[in-house]
């Protein structure tokens, strides 16, 4: 600040700073402590009085907005105190306070505890349709669509930011100026969470791991019509795992042409995220970067295997993405990926602008040798993808990996559940009769294996 001339104004003012209340471990307590936090007035460790913390901090703003002012605002906006003891208060103020902030262990170990609580949100999330994408699988997507520093990034249903966060690192690793720094700071990365405490959970996430201005809209992403989003609205690269299976108001539908509206969320994100995907061409503030990012936007979105071969609404979405996109990735996952939330077969599927699709490139992920599923405790890990990461710039077809004319699918009917031509045969895709056939033969056996038992155990008596 003394180089740039500017005066340096805290965040937060005196009493309500860490030190004026909290510091001390024979501060204010009791009752006097929880007025301080919960009312709207009351009297602060000063002995003067003025607004209680919560309701200071919910007032802040920035100079000119975007500081972190109005993020500490955000975060305590619709923040409540549930501890009713003030005397617990300040044994829980006082065993913060014993936290050694520069200590990288501490630090780590305070990491883990948020990891813990992401955690616990991701076991409760599944019945809207929320279903958070493993960490594995985040770090997946952004490997290969690699976002350049200079570009925008954008999550629409970011939840708790792991996309964002994923990204935050993967452009950090670029930041070689003070410029780099300011423009990964101030205008890389995007996100819209319409549900609290997502909202609240990807603000934190983000400040725990550096950024230091969050910009997540608190709304719902689909309330703006279709038409009326333009060229300043649109991203370099989207990246989001849309909530499927949930549904959306009828207000909102009418933000949709009408003959591509359907209250399935999933859908109504994946037109979303085409409209808002950058058109070819250079836009203004990429400076020296342009040349990196000016290819039209990309997108990686997790979808339900109903996306894939769904028809009416859904065949009509697919069409449009095939004609006017290309279309040039869908990764099948195995089974099993986002267990215990959801057994729904998932896919990624990668598109961006660059003009109609040719060919689509199917790539079969498969389950570790030896497993038929993942779960909770054992989930599919990074390094699995090393394969797939290894074959995305030099394609081949190959025992996982198959190219589909897109003239093929759009005679289809638009329906990209293409099995791999080279899997074995699985039992689930026999048809009907031979399975039929199947099950008789084996219960036969365990009716022949029943009656020897049944003989073995009559001869022991």
């Amino acid at each position: 600040m003394k180089l740039a001339g500017k005066r340096f104004r805290p965040a937060i003012e005196s009493p309500y700073r860490w030190r004026d209340w909290a510091a001390k471990p024979d501060g204010i307590t009791g009752d006097e402590l929880i007025k301080f936090v919960n009312n709207d007035e009351a009297i602060g460790p000063d002995g003067e009085k003025g607004p209680g913390l919560f309701a200071y901090l919910r007032s802040l703003q920035g100079a000119n907005g975007g500081d972190r002012r109005d993020v500490i605002a955000t975060v305590f906006r619709g923040t409540v105190n549930r501890m009713i003891n003030g005397y617990l208060l300040r044994d829980v103020v006082n065993k913060v306070h014993g936290i050694h902030f520069s200590s990288s262990d501490e630090i780590h170990t305070l990491g883990h505890l948020y990891e813990s609580m992401l955690k616990e949100m991701r076991d409760a999330a599944g019945d809207s349709g929320e279903f958070y994408t493993p960490r594995a699988v985040v770090r997946f997507m952004v490997a290969v669509t690699d976002p350049r520093l200079g570009g925008t990034l954008l999550d629409p249903a970011c939840g708790t930011g792991g996309f964002l966060v994923e990204a935050f690192s993967h452009l950090e690793k670029q930041c070689k100026t003070v410029q780099h720094r300011e423009i990964l700071q101030t205008r890389s990365l995007i996100g819209g969470e319409a549900k609290s405490l997502p909202y609240l959970l990807a603000q934190m996430n983000l400040l725990l791991h550096g950024l230091e201005t969050p910009q997540i809209d608190p709304l719902n992403s689909l309330r703006f019509p279709l038409k009326e989003i333009g060229d300043k609205d649109r991203g370099d690269i989207i990246l989001t795992n849309p909530p499927f299976g949930g549904e959306e108001e009828r207000g909102i539908l009418s933000n949709f042409p009408e003959d591509k509206q359907t209250s399935e969320t999933a859908l109504l994100f994946l037109q979303l995220i085409m409209r808002k995907l950058r058109r070819p061409g250079a836009h203004p503030g990429m400076g020296n970067l342009k040349s990196q990012i000016s290819k039209g936007g990309r997108a990686g979105v997790v979808v339900p295997n109903g996306t894939l071969f769904g028809d009416g609404v859904c065949a009509r979405i697919k069409e449009e993405l095939l004609k006017d996109f290309n279309l040039h990735t869908i990764v099948r996952l195995p089974n099993g990926v986002f267990a215990p939330y959801t057994g729904i077969p998932t896919n990624l599927m990668f598109f961006d602008r660059s003009g109609p699709t040719k060919d689509v490139w199917y790539y079969e992920q498969p389950l570790p040798e030896g497993r038929k599923n993942y779960t909770k405790t054992q989930p599919i890990q990074f390094d699995e993808f090393a394969d797939c990461i290894a074959w995305w710039n030099k394609r081949k077809e190959n025992d996982r990996a198959w190219k589909v004319p897109a003239a093929d699918i759009l005679k289809n009917s638009c329906n990209l559940d293409i099995k791999n031509p080279r899997s074995k045969v699985d039992f689930e895709h026999l048809p009907p009769e031979v399975l039929a056939e199947d099950i008789l033969r084996k219960e036969e056996k365990i009716c022949d294996l029943i009656s020897q038992i049944k003989k073995l155990l009559g001869e022991g008596r």
